[in-house]
């Protein structure tokens, strides 16, 4: 089966996302040596780490702003993987999920649902999903998405692109702020509702889940949980507060890459 993981990676003026890439596909390779990684972007030519850097196919559609995410839809044509998974940026993985594929490989679309607080409980709280809640809309998390290339992914796809192109009309008809942004995970859902979730998700497919470090999550005083919790980040194990990391970590505060870099080393 051709399969690999594609991360789709812009700096900006703040954040060095190519860093949080080069280091999330480290994290891949050394538990999964054999998986393939691709990055791409717009003008970095010489990340390490990965077997590929592919050029977005359309170029950067916010050439002059910090708001790379229209940029996403891109990543279906980009990707050289009949079967891709897709993690954001900001990630790394404590283990294997090379599993995941036996699963996923059976469906053309599947939308991660799941989320967890570093304890490895999978979460409940709403503070981060009002817009989702108030426009009852599938509760998927673009941060991992698996697709194969077929009619259903290049449909879903061109959703996105459409949702993006058009959100200053489209938000208009929902329940929220006149200025709410088209974030990812707004626009990966409002395409989940026009196809249907049935089609994109595997909700009682718990595995399919990340650790996410936001404050709500994890019950903490402040967002930055890098001031707060106590964290070892050693070659063999990730731990938080001495929990030892299971899934997926989606570690939020950016400069936490630099202290990732000894765990796959």
């Amino acid at each position: 089966m051709d399969k690999g993981f594609v991360i789709l990676a812009q700096n900006t003026e703040f954040v060095d996302y190519v860093k949080c890439a080069e280091v999330l596909a480290g994290s891949i390779k050394k538990h999964m040596p054999d998986a393939n990684v691709s990055l791409i972007t717009d003008d970095v030519d010489d990340a390490k780490n990965f077997d590929q850097v592919i050029a977005l196919p359309y170029g950067d559609l916010d050439p002059n702003g910090n708001w790379k995410l229209i940029n996403d839809w891109q990543i279906y044509e980009a990707s050289p993987y009949e079967h891709t998974i897709k993690l954001e940026a900001d990630m790394f993985l404590p283990k294997s999920i090379d599993y995941w594929w036996d699963t996923l490989k059976h469906r053309d679309v599947v939308l991660c649902s799941t989320v967890r607080n570093f304890k490895q409980e999978i979460s409940q709280e709403r503070f981060y999903r009002r817009f989702i809640d108030e426009n009852k809309l599938p509760d998927v998390y673009n941060a991992i998405t698996y697709f194969k290339k077929s009619e259903t992914a290049e449909h879903f796809f061109k959703l996105v692109r459409s949702i993006f192109e058009n959100w200053s009309d489209i938000r208009n008809t929902l329940k929220c702020n006149s200025n709410e942004p088209a974030t990812t995970d707004w626009v990966y859902a409002y395409a989940a509702h026009i196809m249907g979730p049935e089609k994109v998700t595997l909700p009682k497919y718990k595995d399919l889940s990340m650790v996410h470090m936001k404050q709500w999550i994890n019950g903490l005083p402040s967002e930055d949980w890098t001031q707060i919790l106590v964290y070892e980040t050693l070659p063999e194990v990730l731990r938080v507060n001495t929990v030892p990391q299971m899934y997926p970590f989606h570690y939020h505060i950016k400069t936490f890459a630099d202290k990732l870099e000894n765990c796959y080393e």
